[in-house]
């Protein structure tokens, strides 16, 4: 659903000893095993139900299947995954999944409704951060095992509070958090009523292609092969190192270390376009790079503070200069490719205006603050960037860099002052940012529902109510027209300055294909072939 440094060298991200260990390894890899250089420190949980940033996610996509699935080239199209088929009632609260009676788990034992119930309501009963997106069907701990049942094997019977869109409710059963998990395995290892989050965070239960056989934290993952999964392909070991520095990831590729490097930016792109050894695999994806403003810091209160720093940006000169190969200016909460996406530049640099905005909310000479990011590159580049557009208007900024997951932990408790952050969608419905951007029901610290709003303690009941009107629109061009309302308002009164919207690559030696990006962020590694 997405960018880190502040190392000497990239080798700092792990001990020599384990590099030159790795080194002697990796160099004469067979063709059955693929090595990516990625950054890794994203990752906070490999639990399907808790993992929610980018990387988590594709890897998590690869170990687990959902009842449904988005179709690769057309990611607006719901294809079965577990489920060979399903219908819905006439009054659209009930929805019945008719499960594959020849799936199996990595362990070789049969796949069955009664797992797809447990996992749905696993969801529902550990309420971790992504819980929000199936929980918006009314479902609470009291209620969901009488709502999610399956009366035999090969059913699964959904019903909702409220009726519901069939297609709302199949885009959001693709997302990460409605993958399936096996029941036996999460509750042998169950600590007091985790329902095996503990262990399923560093352990896999799943079906999918691959299962995890060890992880170890800003360092490496390495998945193999499932063989009961039919789609299982030529590749029976991946590694993946967590190469915190681009440069170190080049260097690496161009020896032949690894087969894929991830996360090269515009500087180490440019050397390898028409180089015949390597290919990129390239595709936009529906994310967003943004700078967020949390409103409980008196400083960042006031709407004209948050006019002040998005008229304070210079984004022409960041993305031509800084990310020219990797991101496109996008300043709206839907990345373009989505339905309903405003592909408006609201915002260029105009220092005047920010400054006279400042004034307004009653900094005439500006004040201090705190801004957290991650600590590789881009992020490590745009921020000093920022660091010197807000200075020009009076706004002091002391960056604060971290791995990932620290960023946004911090965030999670709502710590942060300025954050900057990428946030990628969960599924292809416009409602996938909207819930997240717009959407902040109860501001205080038990909220059940912390979206992005909710970490940057904002509330706007104009812009809430307009994002649940659309949600529950039933013509399809009403709810577009709608969806293009929210946005622009959005840009103008939230506390989020949008800034850019990613391209994701892959850069691959060239005995690599079949590597497959999609506009979710995520890639199939069961279908990489390497000769």
């Amino acid at each position: 659903m997405v960018t880190r440094r502040q190392f000497v060298t990239g080798f700092s991200a792990i001990p020599v000893l384990s590099y030159l260990k790795f080194d002697a390894v990796f160099a004469a890899t067979p063709a059955s095993i693929l090595v990516m250089a990625i950054q890794l420190d994203i990752v906070t949980s490999l639990d399907p139900h808790e993992s929610f940033e980018s990387v988590g996610s594709e890897i998590t996509g690869n170990m687990y299947q959902q009842l449904v699935k988005p179709k690769l080239a057309s990611p607006d199209e719901i294809e079965g995954d577990l489920a060979v088929s399903w219908t819905a009632s006439d009054d659209k609260k009930t929805f019945t999944f008719t499960l594959d009676p020849k799936a199996k788990w990595a362990d070789g034992k049969p796949v069955t409704a009664e797992d797809a119930a447990f996992s749905l309501q696993r969801v529902v009963k550990l309420d971790k951060s992504p819980a929000y997106i199936i929980n918006q069907f009314g479902y609470t701990k009291d209620n969901v095992d009488s709502l999610i049942t399956a009366p035999d094997a090969e059913t699964l019977v959904i019903k909702t509070a409220e009726p519901a869109s069939e297609s709302f409710l199949l885009y959001c059963l693709t997302a990460n958090v409605g993958s399936i998990v096996q029941k036996s395995a999460c509750l042998a290892n169950q600590v007091g009523d985790d329902l095996g989050n503990a262990w399923l965070k560093k352990n896999s239960a799943g079906s999918g292609a691959f299962k995890l056989r060890d992880w170890k934290v800003s360092e490496s993952v390495i998945l193999e092969s499932n063989k009961n999964n039919p789609h299982a392909g030529k590749i029976q070991r991946i590694i993946m190192r967590h190469i915190i520095d681009p440069s170190a990831q080049l260097l690496m590729l161009q020896k032949g270390d690894v087969d894929i490097a991830r996360n090269l930016t515009t500087e180490q792109l440019r050397p390898l376009i028409n180089d015949k050894n390597f290919t990129l695999v390239q595709k936009g994806i529906a994310g967003t790079f943004m700078l967020s403003a949390n409103t409980a810091h008196p400083n960042l209160a006031k709407p004209q503070v948050w006019q002040a720093i998005k008229w304070a940006i210079d984004y022409e000169n960041i993305q031509q200069h800084i990310v020219p190969l990797t991101h496109k200016i996008h300043q709206s909460f839907l990345p373009e490719g989505f339905p309903a996406a405003v592909n408006t530049i609201m915002y260029k640099r105009d220092v005047a205006k920010a400054k006279a905005l400042l004034a307004e909310a009653g900094f005439p000479d500006g004040f201090e603050i705190t801004l957290d990011h991650y600590s590789a590159s881009p992020s490590s580049d745009i921020v000093q960037a920022l660091q010197s557009n807000l200075a020009e208007v009076g706004i002091k900024v002391t960056l604060l860099a971290a791995e990932s997951r620290q960023v946004l932990t911090k965030m999670r408790a709502r710590q942060q002052q300025l954050a900057m952050t990428q946030w990628g969608a969960d599924y292809f419905d416009p409602n996938s940012n909207a819930e997240a951007f717009c959407s902040n029901p109860d501001n205080t610290d038990k909220a059940k529902s912390r979206t992005l709003a909710w970490r940057c303690s904002w509330q706007d009941k104009e812009i809430s109510d307009l994002s649940t009107k659309a949600l529950k629109e039933s013509d399809p061009a009403t709810r577009i027209k709608l969806y293009e309302q929210l946005q622009t308002r959005h840009m103008e009164n939230s506390p989020f300055a949008i800034m850019l919207q990613p391209t994701m690559t892959a850069a691959c030696r060239s005995v690599i294909s079949g590597v497959v990006l999609t506009v979710m962020s995520t890639s199939p590694y069961e279908k990489v072939v390497k000769a």
